[in-house]
């Protein structure tokens, strides 16, 4: 027997009904993985470094399965763009929330930043209230903050401290539950294709192996 007919011989014995299981459980397990990290993103609101390391593993881990069931590596790749959208929704949903149901809104003016004493990327800005001077700065991470010193704006504040204040602006539950969603619809989009098209490669002869991640 010919190479070629080997392959088709072993290709023959998959079956699509236990394929077609297989998609649904790595499908199951994306949504799993979403669902974990919001509630995992709930028990840690105010500290987002452990949703995102844990949401960063989930989006790695669902990405080499759908390798597995693709029966290649390219799907897993693309899968990567709605992972953006199931990391930031699943992390920011938790600390946006507890903003809007307990968050104090006021109208403030910026008066400092500190970026202008010590020339870093960390602005600290200062803000001035109704009822004077407020102990928690704005923070912003990076170049070209959207606010500079004289800007009158409505932010939001945690009474109880434990997550840090935002523009009220930026205070969006819904819009991180919708960018949740989105990233959803997308890897269960995909894993649908990885199913389809892993069944016929395997059917071919194509087997998938970790070496080919590398």
């Amino acid at each position: 027997m010919t190479e070629v007919d080997t392959k088709k011989s072993q290709g023959s014995t998959v079956s699509r009904g236990r394929y077609f299981v297989s998609t649904l459980v790595v499908m199951g397990l994306g949504w799993a993985i979403a669902a974990a990290n919001t509630g995992i993103s709930y028990l840690a609101v105010g500290t987002d470094v452990i949703p995102i390391i844990t949401g960063l593993i989930g989006c790695f881990a669902f990405a080499i399965l759908l390798a597995f069931l693709h029966n290649a590596v390219w799907l897993a790749v693309v899968s990567l763009l709605p992972a953006i959208f199931v990391l930031v929704g699943s992390v920011q949903i938790a600390p946006e929330a507890a903003l809007d149901v307990r968050g104090v809104r006021e109208s403030v003016r910026i008066t400092a930043d500190s970026a202008d004493e010590d020339g870093s990327n960390s602005h600290r800005f200062t803000l001035i209230g109704p009822e004077g001077k407020l102990d928690e700065p704005l923070t912003y991470d990076g170049n070209n903050p959207e606010w500079e010193v004289g800007d009158r704006l409505d932010v939001i504040s945690d009474p109880e401290g434990v997550v840090p204040m935002e523009a009220a602006a930026d205070v969006d539950p819904a819009g991180q539950i919708g960018a949740l969603a989105m990233g959803l619809v997308g890897w269960t989009g995909i894993t649908l294709l990885a199913g389809r098209r892993g069944f016929v490669r395997r059917r071919a002869g194509h087997r998938f192996t970790l070496g080919d991640l590398v």
